[in-house]
């Protein structure tokens, strides 16, 4: 059980509506935990705040699309009232996949903003009590993308790169105030946002997380950061973080080729 006395009493999820955000959700209603709730879809928030208030546990739903520009502003406003003691950042599924040069530069922009911009601010207005009580805990959900670019999706990498160096450095300074920091590294995973980009999840060799597993394996390892990748996905990072990063960066491109359909 995550202890609800050091992360509790509310954990805010945002990116909550679907896939692992709802796992990580209905685990801590489980729990004990107050649920809040961010997504843009408010009918699939709406569902899984109905799951969470079955569990027993008290839900806030916050529809809200983060790239709006006063999105971080109406979320701090709506947890204004409430002692957020794990923040949970789920929200950032690649939502633009195209080269750089000749992609549409505001949608690689809308990239970094959802998985940069809107990071950087949230975590420093809910970190900063946490510190101050000397408890919490703070989750940001990485991707093996982050450890090589990638070809239609390099802003994405480079964005999940940048979140788990900070994640690094946010964990250092918030180690000696017992507040938790885990960068949660996630390889492919069976979630809505993947089945909707036409991904596959049956090529030979290639580990599958399911999201529950996945949010299961987050909270149980929340203690153990700073980085903490799924089962299954650890000898993938390692080789991608090795010296002969060309020769496996042109593999996982191949890889990621043949997971959506292109070859």
């Amino acid at each position: 059980m995550t202890d609800l006395t050091k992360y509790g009493p509310w954990a805010l999820v945002v990116g909550g509506s679907e896939g692992v955000g709802s796992a990580f959700a209905r685990r801590l209603a489980e729990d004990g935990f107050g649920v809040v709730l961010v997504a843009r879809n408010a009918e699939r928030l709406d569902a899984v705040a109905d799951e969470v208030r079955a569990r027993g546990a008290q839900v806030r739903t916050v529809p809200l699309d983060l790239l709006r520009d006063d999105a971080v502003d109406r979320l701090i406003e709506a947890t204004a009232d409430l002692e957020i003691g794990l923040l949970v950042l789920n929200a950032g599924a690649n939502a633009y996949g195209a080269p750089f040069v000749t992609g549409d530069l505001a949608r690689h922009e809308e990239v970094l903003t959802l998985n940069v911009l809107r990071q950087l601010p949230l975590v420093h207005h809910f970190a900063g009590p946490m510190v101050q009580r000397k408890r919490g805990g703070i989750i940001l959900v990485g991707s093996l993308s982050g450890y090589n670019g990638s070809s239609r999706e390099g802003v994405y990498a480079a964005s999940k790169a940048f979140s788990r160096i900070f994640s690094e450095g946010l964990w250092v300074e918030c180690r000696p105030d017992n507040v938790d920091v885990l960068h949660l590294v996630l390889g492919l995973t069976r979630t809505p946002a993947m089945e909707r980009k036409g991904l596959k999840f049956d090529i030979p060799g290639v580990p599958v997380g399911e999201p529950d597993e996945v949010a299961a394996e987050g909270l149980a390892h929340l203690a153990d950061g700073p980085v903490w990748i799924v089962d299954g996905n650890a000898e993938t990072a390692r080789r991608r973080s090795g010296p002969d990063r060309a020769k496996i960066v042109q593999a996982a491109v191949d890889a990621v080729s043949k997971i959506v359909g292109r070859h």
